[in-house]
């Protein structure tokens, strides 16, 4: 009877030390497969953003896509087609370059032609 007792009493202690392990491992793959990521995707954006020049050629959140004109500050000035419009915009309203969307477009295209 003791022998049992003294098994139930290990058992409890495992399970007492690997409930806490489980939830701090959790809380790592998690941090690990979401929040790290996200880090980098900012860090890139901010750079993006820092590295804006006139005559590059943008997308906003928007969907709007232009040529920035001039920088000033946290805004800008795009000069969109076919009628030369001028638009002031937030800097941070920049999604992306449409040079590398482009290249992006393309090696996607490639992918699916690999496919068939």
């Amino acid at each position: 009877m003791m022998q049992l007792f003294g098994l139930i009493l290990q058992q409890q202690s495992l399970n007492g030390i690997i409930q806490p392990l489980s939830l701090v491992l959790i809380v790592g793959i998690f941090y690990v497969l979401v929040f790290m990521p996200m880090q980098k995707q900012k860090k890139q954006q901010a750079a993006m953003l820092q590295n804006l020049q006139s005559g590059n050629e943008v997308v906003t959140t928007g969907g709007i896509i232009g040529t920035i004109v001039s920088i000033s500050g946290d805004s800008m000035v795009l000069r969109v087609k076919p009628d030369n419009l001028k638009l002031q915009v937030a800097r941070s309203a920049v999604s992306g370059l449409v040079t590398e969307m482009k290249a992006a477009a393309v090696a996607g295209d490639d992918k699916k032609d690999d496919k068939k």
